[in-house]
């Protein structure tokens, strides 16, 4: 686990669901989010999934998922018609959620 996530645990989950929303969450991640789902409802005293969890502690509106892929569609696009090259989706994650969510 990186420095990004010492003391933040809930942080790891926000990225992920950023990661998620855009289609950008590998399997081994997928696949630990979902077994570690019985922790993270003790540990957060949220029902449902972790991307529920999430969303929930988030108030996040309906839709939410949508609306970051519609950011990240948009700005790959832009990025890599100005740089030549892909946009990397973990630091899209890094960025979305540090510019909108504050930690």
């Amino acid at each position: 686990m990186s420095d990004r996530y010492e003391g933040k645990p809930f942080l790891r989950l926000l990225d992920s669901y950023v990661l998620s929303a855009i289609g950008a969450l590998d399997r081994a991640n997928e696949d630990w989010l979902a077994a570690a789902e019985p922790h993270f409802r003790h540990i957060f005293g949220e029902a449902g999934s972790w991307r529920e969890i999430v969303a929930a502690r988030m108030q996040f509106p309906a839709g939410m998922e949508g609306a970051i892929a519609e950011v990240w569609d948009k700005g790959r696009a832009r990025f890599a018609a100005e740089a030549g090259e892909e946009a990397d989706p973990v630091q899209f994650a890094y960025t979305f959620v540090d510019t909108n969510f504050p930690h």
